[in-house]
Parts: structure tokens; C-alpha cells; sequence
């Protein structure tokens, strides 16, 4: 990696970080407000509430794309890490579940803009593209793993609320850290960096690019990225709460204090998603994106048919399905965000990874509602079933992007 390579690689790791940390310190929340003493709110409701912020999570990344190509990625990196701040103080001191809604809706308006804009600023700017979108992958899966961690350590000295509060202060640090990094935003672009010939700067071009986006491949590649999300919320949003439903990780008194074992089985299995980033990001360097996913796809349905039944046969086959679903859930991130960039134009990159996190956290949000509606009024096998199908679905979508791959060849 060169010295931009460097610059934009770190920058986008802070912001990264910082939004994946409170995207899943939510699900540890919700197993809080769960409980009578908190909101005591049915799963049906608390799917409908975390829903809601993460919907526009996704929906506000397709305006977010198109602000990346019009303003720049870096300016947007820092707005987000600030407005999330914010976010998780008005959390801190909401008094009802319909105020817990407007801060999660505040926040996934400020996280929305992220993924278009470090994803475009990443393969606009770095010649070490593969190796950049490891490392991106790997600092999203440390704030994964470290926010519900962290969470979780948390609410065994502090309230929820104290704890929201405590985790508005990270963001914060990170924008005024992000703020004094200088990269060359387009330093890797073919014509020299300075070409916006594509860029979507008004209405009209905005359905004109759409318009060019859809009649390609992407077209496929929504639908990867649909299936990814839908999968990816489904099973995430009440995973703790399901874990904990097990004898196996029954709460246990430990100085003094209740310890909740599912919570950290939680936050491991997203831990060993850094691997998963990992093998996904160097795999693009390697082979044809669509070649990877649809084999990445079969075997998370295969992981949601066999996860219960292997959950019954003991803790360390328990752990083992956990590790399995952990590293296969997050190995397709870099994966389709590589067949992004590879199906579409430089100067309308920003619009294209604001439609592929409109799909991966705009539809994929509807998985937190189906999970919550399943877990609900059907049962959990009931939800793992769903889940099997979703990853089907992915794979063929996948088998499908690949032999066009193998046509325009």
C-alpha cells in the first residue's frame, strides 16, 4: 500500500469501527428492554422499534451514495460519527419505547451515509483494493464484537441509559480523530483522479444513473445484496436473546453480579466474523467475486438447518455452529461489495453502494421484523427454516451473477 492507501485505509477503519459498534450493541439493548423492569416490550414490538432505525440505516445510504459523489466521502465519514453520538445521548434519556424509536431513527440517518461513502472512497482512491476492503471488513468486525462486548461488561456495574451515554463519547473521539487524516479521494480513478463525468449531480442524472445501474449485472447484485441483509438482520436482531434461551447459557451469579454467558457467546461468534472479512477480502484478490458467493450463500442455509439441532448436542458443539455462522455470515461483505465495484462506473460509485446498503440495510431490516414476528407467534425453528430459504435464494442469485460473469468473458 502506498501512503493514500495508508491514509484512506485508516480513516475509513475509524469509521467503520464506530458504526458497526453501535449497529449491534442494539440487539444487547433490546434484550433489556425485553425485561419487565425495563419497557417490558414484546419481541413483535421491539422488531418493529429496531426496524425502524435500522430501515433507515439502509434507506438513507442511497441519498448518502449520491452525496459521496457530489461532496466527497470524507466530509460525510465525519457528519456520521457525530450524528451517531448524538443519537445514543438522546437514547440515554428516552423515557418510552416511541422515543427509543426517534433515537435509533437519528441514528440510522446518521450511520446511513457510511457504507456508500467509505466503500466508493476505498475503490475511487486506493490502488490496493482488495487488501483495503480486508482491512475495512476487519475494523467493522472488531466494532461488532467490541460494542456488544462492550455493552454487555457495561450493564453489569451500570443502567442501560448510563451505558448509552457512556457510548455516545467513542464517536465523538473518532470524528475529531477522522477530521485530521489528508487522503486524495480519487487518487486510484484511471484518468488521473479528477473525472466526474458520471457523477450524479442532479435529479435527472440521479434516474439516469439509476437507470444504467439496473440494466446491467447490478441488477443481479441487488438481489445478492437483498438476500445478504435479510439473512444478516433475521438472524442477528434477537440472537442474544435466542442464545439465552438455552440451558446452556442460564445466567450465573459471579461477585456479586448476574453474568448473562449468551451475551458474550454473542459477541464471540461476530469476533470470528473478522476472520470471516478477512478470507472474504483476499478472496477478491484471487478469484471473480460471484464465483466465492455462491458457495458462501449454500452454506449459510446449511448453517440455519443445522444450527438447532447441533445447539442440542452440547456447549462446545454449540460453540462450534456459533463459530461456523459467525465466519460464514460475514465472509459475503467483502464479496459483494467487490462485485460492486467491478459492475459499475467509477463516477457513479457512491450511487451504487448507496443502492447496495439500501438493499443490505433498507430491505434487509424487514429480517428484524420477520425474526421478531416468528419468534413471536411461530417458534425459533420456525425462523431458522426462513433463514435456510434466504441463504438458498442468495446462492442462486449468485450461480446466476456468475455465469453472466463467465458470458462477458
Amino acid at each position: 500500500m502506498n501512503r493514500n492507501d495508508r491514509a484512506i485505509v485508516a480513516l475509513v477503519m475509524v469509521g467503520h469501527g464506530m458504526v458497526h459498534t453501535y449497529e449491534l450493541s442494539i440487539p444487547i439493548f433490546v434484550s433489556v428492554w425485553l425485561a419487565p423492569e425495563s419497557f417490558g416490550a414484546t419481541e413483535a414490538t421491539l422488531g418493529l422499534v429496531t426496524a425502524v432505525g435500522y430501515g433507515l440505516f439502509g434507506v438513507g445510504a442511497l441519498p448518502g451514495g449520491v452525496l459521496a459523489d457530489v461532496v466527497g466521502s470524507k466530509r460525510l465519514i465525519v457528519a456520521c460519527l457525530v450524528g451517531m453520538s448524538g443519537a445514543f445521548a438522546l437514547l440515554s434519556v428516552a423515557p418510552s419505547i416511541l422515543v427509543v424509536a426517534l433515537a435509533l431513527l437519528l441514528w440510522g440517518a446518521a450511520a446511513s451515509v457510511y457504507h456508500p461513502s467509505g466503500l466508493s472512497l476505498i475503490s475511487r482512491g486506493t490502488e490496493a483494493r482488495g487488501s483495503a476492503f480486508a482491512y475495512h471488513g476487519m475494523a467493522g468486525n472488531l466494532g461488532i464484537a467490541l460494542g456488544p462486548l462492550l455493552t454487555a461488561t457495561l450493564l453489569l456495574v451500570l443502567d442501560w441509559r448510563q451505558v448509552a451515554l457512556a457510548l455516545a463519547v467513542p464517536a465523538l473521539l473518532a470524528a475529531a480523530v477522522a477530521v485530521r487524516i489528508d487522503v486524495d479521494e480519487r487518487a486510484a480513478v484511471a484518468d488521473g483522479g479528477d473525472s466526474k463525468a458520471d457523477t450524479v449531480s442532479s435529479f435527472s442524472e440521479f434516474l439516469a444513473g439509476s437507470r444504467a445501474l439496473f440494466a446491467s449485472g447490478f441488477l443481479v447484485i441487488f438481489a445478492i445484496v437483498m438476500a445478504s441483509g435479510l439473512y444478516y438482520r433475521g438472524v442477528l436482531t434477537f440472537l442474544p436473546e435466542i442464545l439465552g434461551g438455552f440451558p446452556s447459557f442460564d445466567p450465573i451469579q459471579f461477585a456479586g453480579q448476574e453474568l448473562q454467558p449468551a451475551r458474550y457467546v454473542y459477541a464471540g461468534l461476530l469476533m470470528v466474523g473478522i476472520a470471516g472479512q478477512y478470507v472474504g477480502g483476499h478472496l477478491t484478490d484471487r478469484m471473480r467475486p460471484a464465483k466465492a458467493l455462491r458457495v458462501a450463500f449454500p452454506a449459510l442455509a446449511v448453517v440455519a438447518l443445522v444450527f438447532l439441532p447441533v445447539a442440542d448436542l452440547g456447549v462446545v458443539a454449540f460453540l462450534a455452529i456459533c463459530a461456523v455462522l459467525g465466519f460464514f455470515l460475514f465472509l459475503v461483505q467483502p464479496l459483494y461489495q467487490a462485485a460492486v465495484a467491478e459492475h459499475t462506473p467509477a463516477g457513479t460509485r457512491g450511487l451504487s453502494y448507496g443502492y447496495t446498503y439500501l438493499g443490505v440495510f433498507g430491505v434487509g431490516a424487514l429480517g428484524g421484523v420477520l425474526a421478531g414476528a416468528l419468534l413471536t407467534f411461530a417458534t425459533t425453528g420456525t425462523l431458522f427454516l426462513a433463514l435456510a430459504g434466504i441463504g438458498l435464494f442468495g446462492g442462486l442469485a449468485s450461480l446466476v451473477l456468475s455465469r453472466r460473469d463467465r458470458t462477458a468473458s
